[in-house]
């Protein structure tokens, strides 16, 4: 078999943290490689030359949710043509939806990767993003009357809690509450 074109390893690199990025947040990092260069379309070897090791994807993918988060934090706030108070509120209206606790693979890494990341050593790439991600994501929410960590802990919390009693009522009456608790004061 010939070896690919600079280009495409790096279509290839791109596809695995894609990929991996949509399985960590949908099953941790706990995913094999195996499991994960299948879902990419790709063999497991390849994935040897494209990492030097699953902690090195796993930084690499961490620190790639968080930017991709803070990108859209700014769009929403470019839709808003600068309102962040505005910006603020759609976010919170999407991040306490139905739509966004039905689909932790494409919904909020801080959620996702909060237990991995907890688990991982205290020297790692991952936990340094992981920590800059929700003070950036808690500063996008700061008003004046409100800090930005309480309102994070508050959508993060209804969020964790609304997943884990999906098919109860009270999966829908806590994101209800959070949601009336942050409009109310925000």
């Amino acid at each position: 078999m010939g070896r690919v074109s600079q280009a495409q390893a790096q279509e290839n690199r791109r596809r695995v943290v894609e990929t991996a990025s949509r399985l960590f947040r949908e099953q941790g990092t706990h995913v094999s490689v195996a499991d994960l260069m299948k879902a990419a379309g790709l063999t497991h070897g390849a994935f040897y030359k494209q990492f030097a090791s699953k902690e090195a994807l796993v930084d690499e993918v961490t620190a790639h949710v968080f930017d991709e988060n803070g990108r859209r934090n700014s769009a929403v706030l470019e839709r808003h043509d600068g309102q962040r108070e505005a910006a603020q509120q759609a976010l919170i209206d999407t991040y306490l939806s139905v739509e966004h606790r039905d689909d932790p693979a494409g919904g909020c890494p801080l959620a996702a990767l909060a237990t991995d990341i907890a688990r991982e050593g205290g020297g790692r790439e991952a936990r340094r993003a992981y920590a800059e991600g929700v003070a950036d994501f808690a500063g996008f929410l700061a008003t004046d009357d409100q800090d930005g960590i309480v309102r994070l802990c508050t959508l993060l919390g209804a969020l964790l809690l609304s997943r884990a009693t999906v098919g109860s009522p009270l999966s829908g009456e806590i994101l209800d509450a959070a949601h009336a608790a942050l409009t109310e004061a925000g």
